[in-house]
């Protein structure tokens, strides 16, 4: 492998159109994370792959609009793009109105890296893959703050109905993971793509890989794509209640609106799960709920702690008074705590519940919002309304503009710096020598 400098072109121009992207690629400066870096580029991409993929929009854009900046006919370039379909490095989303078929760059996360391991058996060579990714990632902390070091995250936490204390007088059903199952119009299930990797690394656990759900447009993909297979509402549900079962935490899609996943996932292989216990970061967005303890209830046995995936919770020592021995007694860190309820599914005493957490996090109502937040956050909120100068149709524009106005006033004012230095930059790059 060569250093960055003696990458192809090719590589190069597809590392700085992830640049732009929502969640990027960044070079890590751990040696062995550069190694894992440009292992996953050469191992993932073919050089022709790569030089296509660079030119690839950032949002669903249709095949004629693609033709004209190709310059090249739909069809040629359609049978181009099949095979970065097939293998998730870009992605076809088929409007259930329309039946158009649009085209995007698959980011990262979540994109080509889960799309790499959620089948058995393809193109990829699985262990150089696991691999590389676990160099990258795990090296240094350069992708994960890449991913999780911002407020707006991709995932979050869904709490376990069953624990949730009687006196709530209302779940939404957005916070609900059986709402959100019987509410989507398609549903697959994959292998679980951090599962996988660590059964190539030989550090998986003894949890079922083929247990993470995707909906609505993601099943679709999914399925045509052959990363999952289509299962129906009641294979789902029995999904969520063997997860639950295992103590297993239910990460969705950050989003209130037509989520595209609920991932099952375990602390010792979860990616997301790893970010918050390796390097500190709030990767994941609680849940509205955190645990209520019942200290008369309680037992001291320590279930709770052993089972918490983020270690929010400690056994304290507490004198008892006749007794030569101390108690314990679980103290909760509402911080660091996700509001899965783990913790109450896990107690055999029935000594916690789930309540209503006092200042719940903010969930982005749609994709589009989602997209706009983890942009403004990076800097690139330009870069994804002016797309390589391409014309990004007034559904998406106003969509956006829809997400910009409503965010909080310091953020629209964020947002209108990041555009009108975007239109400066055009300007100055642009005006005729000597007119300054």
């Amino acid at each position: 492998m060569g250093h960055m400098g003696q990458l192809k072109q090719e590589y190069r121009a597809l590392m700085e159109r992830l640049d732009h992207h929502a969640v990027s690629m960044p070079r890590p400066e751990d040696e062995r994370a550069l190694e894992g870096w440009r292992e996953l580029l050469e191992v993932m991409y073919s050089s022709e792959e790569a030089a296509l993929a660079s030119r690839m929009p950032m949002i669903p854009t249709p095949l004629r609009r693609l033709a004209r900046r190709f310059e090249m006919p739909e069809q040629e370039l359609k049978e181009k793009l099949e095979p970065l379909c097939d293998k998730g490095l870009v992605m076809d989303l088929v409007s259930a109105k329309t039946g158009e078929i649009k085209y995007l760059l698959a980011p990262p996360v979540v994109g080509f890296f889960e799309f790499s391991m959620m089948r058995a058996h393809d193109m990829f060579d699985k262990l150089a893959v696991a691999k590389a990714m676990d160099a990258y990632m795990h090296g240094d902390d350069t992708f994960a703050r890449e991913v999780f070091g911002n407020d707006t995250v991709v995932g979050r936490a869904m709490v376990h109905e069953d624990v949730l204390a009687a006196d709530i007088p209302e779940v939404l059903d957005w916070e609900r993971t059986t709402s959100l199952i019987r509410e989507a119009d398609k549903i697959a299930v994959s292998h679980c793509y951090c599962r996988h990797k660590a059964e190539h690394l030989g550090k998986a656990c003894e949890v079922p890989q083929e247990i993470c759900l995707s909906l609505n447009g993601g099943a679709d993909f999914v399925i045509r794509r052959g990363f999952g297979r289509p299962i129906d509402e009641q294979e789902a549900m029995s999904i969520v209640t063997d997860a639950r079962r295992l103590g297993l935490v239910q990460i969705a899609d950050n989003v209130k609106n037509e989520p595209v996943y609920v991932c099952n996932c375990c602390a010792c292989c979860c990616g997301q799960l790893s970010a918050i216990n390796d390097f500190g970061l709030r990767a994941v967005n609680p849940s509205g709920f955190e645990p209520r303890h019942h200290p008369e209830e309680c037992k001291g046995c320590s279930r709770c702690s052993r089972a918490c995936p983020v270690a929010a919770i400690t056994m304290a020592p507490e004198r008892a008074g006749g007794k030569r021995k101390n108690e314990l007694h679980p103290v909760f860190d509402s911080e660091l705590c996700i509001g899965c309820g783990v913790c109450a599914t896990t107690c055999k005493q029935e000594a916690i519940s789930m309540e209503r957490r006092a200042e719940p996090s903010h969930v982005p109502e749609n994709t589009v919002e989602r997209v706009v937040r983890q942009m403004l956050e990076h800097g690139r909120l330009a870069d994804l309304l002016f797309d390589e100068s391409e014309s990004l149709g007034a559904a998406f524009l106003n969509h956006a503009v829809r997400a910009i106005t409503h965010l909080p006033a310091a953020e629209r004012a964020l947002a209108s710096e990041q555009v009108r230095s975007r239109f400066v930059r055009f300007v100055l790059k642009n005006a005729p020598a000597g007119s300054a």
